[in-house]
């Protein structure tokens, strides 16, 4: 994949930083980056995405380094939020285990709004905990 396959846009805070990564990453680890972000990031200049589908495809990250796992999460809420002061931070969640989630500087240094986030993923996993229950007895997938 060539970096002209990128969506390009007129200054867009995710092409700054892609060619800082481009500058900063190694050649191979760059390349796995650009093909696990591209499908997202043409998805998102097409407007094909809803919110909740803003997720890297599982396939797309199975065998990548956890930096460039982490660094194409931050590329994809860079192209979200127009911001390059994004974080990876990682909550431990009793239920889950520890969740690692993107969110901006103000927020990964507030213990107490990480603490609302880990609250509410507790109260997703358990609400969808129940619903798998409520599909196991029905007879239907559990695979959601």
């Amino acid at each position: 994949m060539s970096e002209s396959e990128i969506p390009q846009g007129d200054d867009r805070a995710v092409d700054v930083y892609l060619d800082l990564l481009r500058i900063r990453m190694d050649t191979e680890d760059y390349r796995l980056l650009l093909r696990a972000v591209q499908p997202v990031l043409q998805a998102i200049d097409e407007q094909r995405l809803a919110s909740s589908d803003l997720a890297l495809d599982p396939g797309a990250v199975d065998g990548l380094p956890p930096e460039v796992r982490d660094e194409a999460a931050l590329v994809i809420a860079t192209a979200v939020t127009g911001r390059l002061d994004n974080e990876v931070v990682e909550i431990d969640v009793d239920e889950t285990g520890p969740v690692r989630i993107v969110t901006d500087a103000t927020t990964a240094s507030d213990p107490a709004r990480l603490g609302e986030i880990a609250d509410y993923i507790r109260e997703q996993h358990k609400q969808t905990e129940e619903l798998r229950g409520i599909a196991e007895a029905s007879g239907l997938p559990t695979d959601f």
